[in-house]
Formats: structure tokens, sequence, C-alpha cells
């Protein structure tokens, strides 16, 4: 893909009639499907609606793969959204511009240490995945390039406040790491401060770092994955007229919940005006309870019994209308009630509840239920055993969809030969009782006649 082809103009602003270069204010450490189809995708979208005017500044930190594509396409690339909203199908074309170049960590780092010092820079993101925010006692540089990403955003952050002096608390940053962990801006802080401390660097530098610059924890969820299917593939390429080799697809939810106190990072922020799946608010647990219970929640609750039913895909489950109904009884009835708080209204739930059917739904993404069975039993516990147990606080009932899933997780570890006893579990004696007469009737009459008997679902 040629660069003459990919010029465009939404990478420039206008000023005093003449077309300028989009000031580089982000630096994004990660060039993975995640950061270009959430973060890049909605300070994109900014920038074609005139309202953050930056671009991002890509640093590349591992060792796998390289930057010829960027450069080749310019850093240019096509984004397909495909998926349902609101039960309508969406296909949609994005091209995005947001990202001005692209640098090598390992080869660049001298340029990267250049950018920490300007004006423009406002933002640093990040997605160096859970093992990247570790504390490494040999990240003692400052100037080489370090080990770990908080090693490499110290160095950025020390150069910043040397070069500024008595200036440097107009130009802390706002950093944003993606990392798929709770308080993610806390952790990379501490790991931060931790390796200031170790290499003794002093008080009044750490005070900077403290005072001056917002780590904010964050939430992130989408699906994003690489090229199309072959045919998909071809199609578009014939219909670009060229190859894109940094192409991406997505499903059309995004969120990105940014926490913070601080107005002044609420301004850096600009381009969550752009659209409203990007939040920036005092406190984002609410957007995790709902992510962890409705989502992912009903995933591993519904996992066994999806498989045991014979199906592979989530998609080809939700296919299925009286699987789809058992869903809906699921979300609206047990899990619904469980997560209503002074936080979290009825119309979040119902909210979220109609997004994750739709995500479930999607005819694009090959979601296998046995990939979701992967640490099934740690599962249960982080994001299943809090609802069954206030299920019962609040009806003094036992919740009947939640004991059929979880009778078919103990039958489906069974037919796996995995040592898994329901006294691993700190189920209550009702609960206990349940499950353990639902799985002798599924062990003796098979789960569709217990889907049947109890919840009307037919073959």
């Amino acid at each position: 893909m040629e660069k003459s082809i990919l010029y465009n103009k939404e990478r420039y602003e206008a000023k005093n009639g003449k077309l300028h270069l989009l000031p580089e204010k982000v630096l994004q450490f990660g060039t993975g499907v995640l950061l270009r189809g959430l973060p890049d995708f909605f300070i994109d979208k900014a920038n074609k609606k005139g309202i953050f005017n930056g671009s991002i500044v890509v640093v590349k930190s591992t060792a796998t793969g390289g930057i010829v594509d960027f450069e080749k396409q310019d850093s240019l690339y096509h984004h397909v959204i495909k998926g349902l909203v609101n039960g309508n199908e969406v296909n949609e074309i994005y091209e995005n511009t947001s990202i001005s170049r692209v640098l090598e960590a390992s080869t660049q780092w001298t340029e990267i240490l250049e950018l920490s010092k300007s004006k423009d820079l406002k933002i640093v993101i990040s997605n160096t995945t859970e093992a990247g925010l570790v504390y490494e006692k040999k990240d003692t540089q400052l100037i080489n390039t370090p080990f770990s990403f908080p090693g490499k955003l110290l160095s950025i952050l020390w150069h910043r406040w040397k070069h500024f002096e008595t200036n440097a608390d107009k130009y802390g940053l706002v950093i944003l790491p993606t990392e798929l962990i709770p308080d993610n801006g806390n952790i990379l802080k501490k790991i931060v401060l931790d390796l200031a401390i170790l290499q003794q660097l002093p008080n009044e530098f750490i005070d900077w770092l403290n005072v001056s610059n917002d780590f904010c924890n964050t939430l992130v969820d989408r699906i994003v994955t690489g090229n199309l299917p072959e045919k998909e593939q071809k199609q578009l390429e014939n219909q670009l007229g060229y190859q894109d080799h940094l192409l991406i697809t997505s499903e059309p939810f995004a969120l990105w919940a940014i926490e913070t106190h601080k107005y002044s990072t609420v301004n850096e922020l600009s381009f969550s005006q752009a659209d409203t799946s990007v939040v920036v608010a005092p406190s984002i647990a609410k957007f995790r309870e709902l992510k962890l219970r409705l989502l992912n929640g009903t995933h591993t609750f519904c996992c066994a019994l999806a498989i045991l039913l014979g199906f592979e895909t989530v998609k080809d489950a939700m296919a299925n209308n009286d699987f789809r109904k058992f869903i809906l009884h699921l979300l609206a009835n047990e899990i619904a009630p469980c997560v209503l708080s002074d936080e979290i209204s009825s119309s979040d739930i119902t909210q979220f509840q109609n997004v994750v059917l739709d995500r479930f739904s999607n005819p694009t993404i090959e979601h296998q239920w046995k990939s979701i069975a992967l640490n099934y039993s740690e599962k249960i516990k982080m994001r299943n055993l809090y609802l069954i147990e206030k299920f019962q606080q609040l009806k003094n009932e036992v919740p009947m969809a939640m004991s059929v899933c979880l009778a078919a997780f103990f039958v489906y570890q069974e037919k796996l030969n995995q040592e898994v006893t329901i006294n691993q579990f700190s189920f209550s004696e009702s609960f206990n009782n349940s499950v353990i007469s639902l799985i002798s009737l599924i062990n003796n009459k098979g789960i569709q006649f217990v889907m049947n008997e109890c919840f009307n679902i037919k073959d």
C-alpha cells in the first residue's frame, strides 16, 4: 500500500489557511490490535470531529515482529467493524489516520527520550499485557533502553522533569495503562515509584511524579482481531485497490472507562467527547462490576451447559431460540437482582444486558466454549460465587438456572476426568443439595431432559 494512495488531510489541521501536522500529543507503548482498535479508534474519531487534534507516536517494545508495515503504509490502516447493534447487523470500513510514526524502543530510545521533552506531549497509553506491569530490579537504566515498561516510563518521566526543571509542575502527563487487571493505574504508579526509590532519584522528582502526573485506572473492552476470513479479505482488497497489512477487525461494542478525580485530566482527555463509549469518571467500579457479572459471569455460568448441549461456539448457542431464552432468564431473573445497587441502576443493567446479547450473538466471532472453559474453577470462584450467595440472601431460595449451570460444570469436569468436587466451593448447604440432585438427573436422564423439565426448553 503506497503512501501516495493513503495521504489523508484528516491527518492535518488547518492554521491560518495552511495545513500542519497534528501535534504529537500521545505516546503509546504497544502496536497491538486492541490499542489500534480501541484508544486509537476513539482518538482518530475525535480528530475527525476537530475535537482532540492530536496524533499518536507508537513505541514498539517487543522483540517479535517489526515496524516495516507501518513505515510502508505511513502508519495508516483500515478498521472493519462487524456485528450487531440492537439486533441490527453492522458492517463498516473505517480508515484510521491517528498514528504519526512508530519507533522501536531497542534502537530509537534517544528519539523517544527527545519526545519526552515536548510541550505537546500530554498522554501516555500502554498495553503491554498483564506481564508487562512488573517490578524489575535490573531496571537501573535512565539513558539506555530500560528492560520493563515501568522502567521505560520512569526514564521518560525523569528526562521530562529534568528538561522542564522549575516549570515541570505544568508538564505532568496523564498515564492510561489499558492492561486487563484491576487498579492498573495504581499498580503501575507503585512500580514506577519503587523503581525511582531503587535508583535513589531525588525527592523533588518523586514529589513531582506523585502530584503532577495522573496514573489513571482504566477498563477497556472490545474484541479486536486481525485480518478478515480469506474470502472477505480478498473482496475488501479488491474494493480498496491494494493490500492493507495492518488491517484490523472488531465488534461494534467498545468501552474505555477512565478513572480520575482531576479536572485537568478531564480537559486533556477531550477525545472522550467524540463518543459516549469513552467514559471519564471519578469511579469506574460500576463498569467493572457490570462486565464481570453480566458478561464474564454469564459466559462462565453457561459454558459447560452449552458444551453438553452440543454447541461449539457462543454464536451457535445464541442462534438456538431455547438456549437464548435460558440466557435471558439467567440474566434478567437471577443475575440482575444481585447486581442492582446504589451505583448500578436497573436501566444500567437492562442496557448492558442488551449489549451482552448483541455481543454473544455476533455472527462474525468464533468464540469457542472450550476456550472459555480454561481455568474454569477459578473463573467460577471469581465471577459466579458472589452471585450465587447474593441471590440466596435476597430471595431466600436456590437460583435454579445457576444450579443447573453448576451441575453441568461438575458433569463436564467428570467427563474430562478432572478431580473437581463440590466441596472445593463454599456453596450453601441448600445450593449444594440442589446441584447434587441435578448432577444425578443429568447423568441418568441427560442434560436436555433437565433443561426441558426446569425451563421448558425442548430439543
